[in-house]
């Protein structure tokens, strides 16, 4: 079992983007088009961190522990089931390959 450890706002925040980073092998320039929307403390023991992509309504909704773990099991969430063409074209390919294939899982979904 992990030892519990004090995990302030600011580092769920920075753990959960890492996380998300990882998750999809994004370069640092790629980093720099996600954005922290929130970090809410949930009970005592673990963060919800919102995720998006500055300028869309997509977000991915993180947990964070307190032992400084992330689910893996997270949450995508966005009114848009397909990703545009020409709305890919202005972001970098990893970017809009994470947003295709997020939109694309939950409009197989949806009912």
């Amino acid at each position: 079992m992990l030892p519990h450890i004090e995990v302030a706002p600011e580092n769920a925040q920075q753990l959960a983007l890492d996380f998300l980073v990882d998750e999809w092998n994004l370069s640092v320039n790629d980093r720099e088009w996600l954005t922290v929307i929130t970090a809410r403390l949930i009970g005592e023991s673990w963060y919800v961190v919102e995720i998006g992509v500055e300028g869309l309504p997509d977000k991915w909704a993180i947990q964070v522990y307190d032992t400084g773990e992330c689910d893996p099991d997270y949450t995508f969430v966005s009114p848009i089931a397909t990703l545009d063409p020409s709305e890919a074209e202005l972001m970098p390919s990893a970017i809009a390959t994470m947003l295709e294939a997020e939109r694309h899982t939950l409009s197989s979904t949806r009912v």
